[in-house]
């Protein structure tokens, strides 16, 4: 009977083995030793938003073989639902690829797709970290935009060759000539640098590829020292643990090997490796200066740090390594408050949160409770998008349905007897009382806009209707403007993208950088709903646009809460003083229905107690606020 269970629990074992290896890995035997520094290109694609990246990855590698040619490859390294969904890159994705060049050398290209939207700048900046060259992709029928620019800074300050690629040359609408012209005058790209490709129709792909492994450099790497890697992205696997996306900077990995991280101190060992290609293709050995997932059998996320070097156990880290290399954690520029819509999957939203924060380090989490909304977490987010993304990723990966308060960006502020030291204030109920109050200060940002000459007139006033101050303006072409604006950061996080699209037909593009905070006249603005204070939907707003933003709200409670039997008082207060107000109407019963004719007292008495009752239900009757109330206010 024992051996019996023995041999049952063993069929079952060897059955899972093989699905797990179906699911997750290609047994394909590759010979890396084959492919070492000088036959190895790291390399990312960096652009704006919309401009090709994805599909000029899709395109290099089906003619590098890595995929097979076919119609339905679109998007392949856009793995997430929400990425298929918006046509837009959330998260940097890997793949290799083999190449055999003119030369009959054969390469091995370590690919990295990047994000285009701002929002998104960290998974850039990570990606950066792992490449020796970028290519800088330029739509031909848009030409230089914001983010372009951005990207361009960010890949030359981190020193890397970057490789101008202009995309899209098929289109009716391309005006090639110009995009070389904008990419000299503003990046000062010699015109043979500049490659012109067609990533829909595979048009001069086969010369980029040529100029990767000539013009990008291999990697600069040490063969004979111990194996150091560097930690630039990781994913959790409900199987095995945390994966994380690894660099091989020194000597060389194979499955077995005992690993310390620098940061934690903690050691692991290697329990899978691999490549991705673009699916994951296990191996025994990656070699320096390549790039692959490793299996450590971590299981809590949190020991998973962006950044860390792991270095043989027992053995020294190289420090300039850990300097040249450790991540900068971005600072969040949107705060909102998450909370679950039913209090009783709390600790399921809280594990999710915990997996989904792993994938993305870049959103900062911490526990908030509201007296509307029950216990939740404080989040901070670099963008609006990058916020309902976020939350799209949580309803679509685990399930989980979520509220998002109001967003807010965050203050400082001075206080009384504490002159010296300045608080940060990450949501309205933090925001000090004007008698405690020396100084408070919003965050501001440098803004980059290129757009046609026809909508600058537009864009100037849009641009000082938020606050905004003109720094310089210069035409990059005989027809566009590159256009630079101090804003504060409040005026831009909600809808300043969405007008500026709206009013430039779409053809404005807009990038930023933190520029510091600057002081300012912010007041707090609650929400008051027969008299009680909702604090969920309080918000921190400028005074010069309380009572706009106030009536704005109290509009659209007062369409959006339903009809009680009893009046419901919306009003909208800056420190005790009501700036705007509103009522939803009772629902109204006919009292005197049942009174035909007689005595006109009777029908007054009826409707006197029928007021005192009103008067009563108002004074302790509760207000319902409806989940749609809290989304209705995100759209300011």
């Amino acid at each position: 009977m024992l051996l019996r269970k023995k041999n049952s629990l063993r069929n079952f074992y060897q059955q899972f083995q093989i699905s797990f290896q179906r699911h997750y890995c290609k047994n394909v035997a590759l010979p890396l030793h084959d492919y070492l520094d000088e036959q190895i290109r790291n390399f990312c694609i960096i652009a704006h938003v919309d401009h090709g990246k994805s599909t000029l990855a899709d395109r290099l590698l089906e003619v590098t073989g890595t995929i097979k040619k076919d119609a339905k490859n679109k998007q392949v390294l856009d793995k997430l639902q929400v990425e298929r969904e918006r046509g837009i890159t959330v998260k940097a994705q890997t793949s290799s690829m083999f190449y055999k060049a003119n030369n009959q050398k054969t390469f091995l290209y370590n690919l990295i797709d990047t994000p285009g939207h701002v929002d998104f700048s960290y998974e850039v900046s990570r990606s950066l970290a792992a490449c020796q060259g970028a290519l800088l992709v330029v739509d031909a029928a848009q030409g230089v935009q914001a983010q372009t620019v951005a990207n361009f800074y960010g890949a030359l300050d981190a020193d890397l060759t970057i490789l101008p690629v202009v995309n899209k040359i098929d289109l009716a609408s391309a005006d090639v000539e110009s995009c070389v012209k904008q990419l000299e005058s503003v990046f000062d790209f010699a015109p043979d640098e500049i490659q012109l490709v067609s990533a829909k129709e595979g048009i001069g792909i086969d010369k980029l590829l040529e100029a990767v492994h000539t013009i990008i450099p291999s990697p600069i790497v040490e063969m004979n020292q111990d194996v150091s890697l560097l930690l630039f992205d990781s994913w959790f696997d409900k199987y095995r643990g945390v994966v994380c996306l690894m660099a091989v900077k020194h000597g060389q990995l194979n499955v077995g090997d005992k690993l310390q991280s620098h940061f934690t101190k903690e050691s692991y060992d290697v329990v899978e490796m691999g490549i991705l290609h673009p699916d994951e293709v296990p191996v025994d050995t990656l070699y320096a200066g390549q790039a692959g997932y490793v299996v450590l059998g971590i299981r809590d996320v949190k020991k998973a740090i962006l950044g860390d070097i792991y270095h043989k156990y027992g053995s020294s880290v190289d420090e300039a390594l850990s300097e040249r290399y450790t991540f900068k954690q971005p600072t969040p520029m949107v705060f909102a408050g998450a909370f679950p819509s039913d209090q009783s999957v709390y600790e399921n939203m809280k594990k999710s949160i915990q997996k989904l924060t792993l994938n993305d380090a870049s959103v900062t989490v911490h526990p908030d409770s509201s007296a509307a909304l029950g216990q939740g977490w404080r989040l901070g987010f670099l963008g609006l998008l990058h916020m309902d993304v976020f939350k799209q990723r949580l309803a679509q990966e685990y399930d989980t349905d979520v509220i998002m308060t109001t967003p807010n960006v965050p203050y400082q502020a001075v206080l009384k007897g504490n002159e010296d030291e300045k608080i940060t204030i990450r949501s309205p109920e933090d925001f000090p009382e004007a008698i405690q109050t020396v100084a408070l200060y919003e965050p501001m940002i440098t803004g980059t806009l290129i757009f046609p000459e026809q909508y600058l007139g537009k864009i100037i006033t849009l641009c000082e209707q938020k606050r905004g101050v003109q720094l310089n303006i210069t035409y990059i072409d005989d027809t566009r403007i590159m256009m630079k604006y101090k804003l504060p950061l409040n005026e831009v996080v909600v809808d300043f993208f969405d007008k500026l699209k709206s009013i430039s037909s779409g053809y404005a593009s807009f990038d930023y950088e933190e520029s510091g905070f600057e002081e300012t006249n912010i007041e707090k603005m609650e929400i008051l709903l027969n008299g009680k204070s909702i604090d969920a939907l309080s918000t921190i707003v400028h005074r010069s646009k309380v009572r706009e933003l106030g009536k704005s709200y109290c509009f659209k409670l007062k369409n959006t809460i339903p009809r009680q039997l009893f009046e419901v008082v919306i009003q909208a207060s800056v420190r005790n003083k009501v700036i705007a107000r509103d009522v939803v109407k009772p629902v109204r019963k006919d009292v005197t229905a049942k009174c035909y004719g007689g005595d006109l007292t009777r029908k007054r008495k009826l409707l006197d107690r029928q007021k005192e009752g009103k008067k009563r239900m108002k004074k302790f009757g509760k207000v319902e606020v409806p989940h749609e109330v809290f989304l209705s206010l995100l759209q300011r």
